[in-house]
């Protein structure tokens, strides 16, 4: 079949017509020659161009405009609003240390503040910051989420007294006082992999005790007997700029933990140390969406962790994995001459807390929120 031209020729449009032909499809050398655009083929053509825009429909232009204008608004929104990335060393050294930040330490500054308010205020609040998280992503996979803070009072109230945390408390999550290594396999080898690391920037920290005072950044905490200090890099998802320029490697290494909780008020990362004849009070996490790792720096003989009746030991350049929300102490029970206890700390997610639940849950218990 060849297109042949019908009519006179004419140099700004051209009529073809199919002709039927057994030949294989071609265009011959005097057809080439003759079609050509020409400037009043290129008006017209404009012309009928503009035309059909006038042609259309006005109301279904601006609709459409107008969608547009929305879509453009919302992406510019929500990119806006997305959760912080995990925030660099550098990033940290620009004067953030004031905020409620003190000696490492996160003093509550809010009478709302989440981890401090045990009553039917905090459900509402819960419940009202899950629903702006929806209204600006989405309510997919939230049900979980939503089934927990709509029946938290009962689910606090009703907990065995082996796990019961004491803020927030996720239903469906498989319960175990300790979880294997698999559990979090790769942030586990990434900490056993540093213990070196960590372990020389503790000890050059733990230099300044030669004093009598408490140095800078080091926190002690409350027992019946004996003393425990902490040292915060982040606290309670607020990073401490002063400590971490104290252990950037350590800091830094936070950030290739993939599971590492370091943007909702749950997450915490720290030396622990305590010293010989020291016993920490039985006491319940807040939450049980996260287990908390230590990974033993120095442990003497002696030393125990006892979580949910059940008892174990560190080891140096081990990672212990359990779940803080059950009934859990911990003491060293070792001679003066045996040293401090000491583990570095950190709070990864529950591996059953799904991705967008985790994402969820930052938007939620965001520090300050």
């Amino acid at each position: 079949m060849v297109w042949m031209p019908v009519g006179p020729q004419r140099t700004d449009c051209q009529t073809w017509l199919p002709t039927p032909s057994n030949k294989t499809p071609k265009m011959s050398l005097e057809w080439l020659v003759a079609w050509r655009w020409s400037l009043d083929g290129l008006r017209d053509c404009i012309a009928s161009g503009i035309q059909s825009v006038r042609d259309c429909d006005t109301s279904a232009v601006v609709t459409v405009a107008c969608l547009l204008v929305l879509f453009v608004w919302y992406c510019y929104h929500v990119g806006r609003e997305q959760p912080r990335p995990y925030v660099s060393v550098n990033s940290l050294m620009q004067g953030a240390d004031a905020n409620g930040v003190q000696n490492g330490y996160v003093y509550c500054q809010s009478p709302e503040c989440m981890r401090c308010t045990h009553s039917e205020g905090l459900n509402q609040k819960l419940y009202h910051n899950l629903q702006e998280y929806a209204k600006r992503y989405s309510w997919s996979g939230m049900g979980r989420i939503h089934k927990g803070i709509r029946e938290q009072g009962r689910y606090l109230n009703s907990r065995p007294s082996i796990q019961k945390p004491e803020v927030f408390f996720l239903p469906d999550l498989p319960t175990t006082p300790y979880f294997p290594k698999d559990a979090q396999k790769h942030d586990v080898e990434v900490l056993e992999r540093n213990f070196q690391t960590i372990l020389c920037e503790f000890e050059t920290l733990y230099k300044a005790f030669s004093n009598c005072s408490l140095p800078q950044g080091w926190k002690m905490n409350s027992t019946p007997s004996g003393e425990w200090f902490t040292f915060y890099l982040v606290n309670q998802g607020v990073c401490v700029p002063r400590n971490c320029r104290k252990c950037p490697r350590t800091y830094r290494l936070l950030g290739s933990l993939r599971t590492c909780i370091g943007n909702n008020v749950f997450g915490n990362a720290c030396i622990s140390v305590l010293s010989p004849g020291t016993v920490i009070n039985e006491h319940y996490g807040p939450t049980n969406i996260r287990i908390r790792c230590h990974l033993g720096l120095k442990t003497p003989s002696g030393c125990e962790l006892v979580v949910g009746g059940e008892p174990q030991c560190w080891a140096e350049g081990r990672c212990l994995l359990f779940d803080d929300s059950f009934l859990h102490t911990a003491s060293h029970g070792g001679l003066a001459e045996d040293g401090p206890r000491v583990v570095f700390m950190v709070d990864l997610w529950h591996p059953n807390v799904a991705a967008a639940e985790r994402q969820a849950l930052d938007f939620i218990f965001a520090p300050g929120r």
